[in-house]
């Protein structure tokens, strides 16, 4: 891969463009220059799991670039402030303890448990506290209420269901024509429906008691359990407020999901309920969207074995635009696999004494100054980290000549060490973690 030419701007214009990150957001569908509602900090909502099930390394590309996400903006200086939550009382997880033949706190225990250490294997810097569906009743309650006061939700039998064509802009984050919507009333009962498409009519808030089925809350609104619809709205709110600077996940929450959390929110507030909205593409398996249906789902340890670490899979699973979709192919994964070794290698030796390093006197400015810019100026552009980690190859090649030439002398050296130590804070692959 070939280094990008000399920077033909000044000093002073190249900070400038530095000091500005810009950030697709999916509902302008463009790039625009993020600024944070408010000065001190961040606020930012990511998608977490569902946990009636493990999840797959298609599932943790999304947490990988969210991670990646938070972690640059810390290092730009700013304060986050980040909810992901765990959702765990949904119909699926219900389900799915029937067949089991457990309670669902059992089963999502379970998962959760592997959730968190893959998480830690990862290195994705998880919050000290992780809101779950069932955690959050008493604020999905207080939700469900406004709406029922204000009139979008309504009583049907013993449930409540949100009224879409109740709340103005309905639809706008996926561009939802609704010249669609049908003029017969539909209901729309389950948590969740497959495929990427959507359901036009009236979704469910709250699952009045059904006979058998648990869990099970007496309310203020009656007995029964939150939808899925309305759990994330009731933790974003609890945990961070009704206006965020960031909502994020994966490119599937454009289908019905986002757009509902959106109208929840806002229609209780009356307020914006996020700044950007920002979405990740699939990671593929052998050329199709992983489904065990297609029988083509891969977990970590299925990657994190033999010559491969859990660094190899996080390298692998940042080393290409979160907007775009990769194909994950056994070819594919050691070719990265072998990328970041030869990452490794480079600095190593770079930082090693295995040759003479420079006198102290000599003339050298700041051998490692366009690491951490050339780096940052990348990582501006919408997040591009494959771009970002292709500039660390090409200054270490510069930074390498200089070194055997013995023009690097030892304060040089541990100027550069500091460099990627600094932008490691971010991509978390460079020096290994020793357990």
């Amino acid at each position: 891969m070939g280094c990008a030419s000399e920077n033909p701007h000044s000093n002073e214009a190249k900070v400038t463009m530095k000091s500005v990150l810009r950030l697709y957001n999916t509902m302008s569908r463009s790039k625009e220059v993020f600024v944070p509602r408010s000065s001190t900090g961040v606020k930012m909502f990511t998608c977490g799991p569902s946990v009636y099930r493990r999840p797959h390394v298609g599932n943790y590309r999304t947490f990988v670039w969210e991670d990646l996400l938070l972690r640059y903006l810390r290092h730009l200086g700013y304060s986050v402030e980040r909810v992901i939550n765990l959702t765990d009382i949904e119909d699926k997880a219900i389900a799915e303890a029937g067949r089991h033949e457990v309670n669902v706190g059992q089963l999502t225990g379970e998962v959760v448990d592997r959730f968190l250490d893959e998480c830690r294997r990862l290195r994705i810097d998880l919050p000290g506290i992780i809101p779950r569906s069932s955690t959050s009743v008493d604020q999905a309650v207080e939700l469900i209420k406004v709406l029922l006061h204000k009139g979008y939700a309504y009583r049907h039998g013993g449930d409540i269901f949100f009224d879409p064509l109740k709340y103005d802009g309905f639809g706008r984050l996926f561009g939802l024509d609704m010249s669609r919507w049908p003029s017969q009333k539909r209901r729309f009962r389950r948590d969740t429906y497959p495929g990427r498409r959507w359901n036009l009519g009236d979704f469910i808030l709250w699952h009045g008691e059904k006979k058998g089925v648990e869990p099970v809350w007496s309310t203020e609104i009656g007995r029964g359990r939150p939808a899925w619809n309305i759990q994330d709205p009731a933790m974003i709110t609890k945990h961070l407020g009704f206006s965020l600077d960031i909502c994020c996940g994966g490119i599937d929450n454009l289908y019905r999901h986002h757009d509902y959390n959106l109208a929840v929110v806002e229609a209780s507030s009356g307020v914006d309920l996020a700044r950007f909205w920002i979405h990740g593409e699939h990671l593929l398996s052998r050329g199709r969207k992983m489904s065990k249906s297609i029988g083509n789902i891969v977990y970590v340890e299925d990657l994190v074995q033999g010559d491969f670490t859990a660094d190899h899979l996080r390298f692998f699973l940042l080393y290409g635009h979160h907007r775009k979709r990769v194909n994950l192919l056994p070819s594919s994964f050691e070719k990265t696999a072998a990328r970041l070794d030869d990452l490794r290698r480079r600095v190593d030796l770079l930082l090693s004494d295995t040759l003479p390093m420079g006198l102290e006197a000599l003339p050298q400015g700041d051998p490692a100054g366009s690491l951490i810019d050339d780096f940052n100026d990348r990582m501006n552009d919408d997040l591009d980290a494959r771009s970002a980690i292709d500039s660390l190859f090409c200054n270490l090649d510069r930074l390498e000549t200089m070194r055997s030439n013995g023009l690097l002398a030892a304060r040089g050296r541990d100027g550069v060490r500091a460099a990627l130590e600094r932008i490691d804070e971010v991509i978390q692959c460079i020096f290994e973690v020793r357990e």
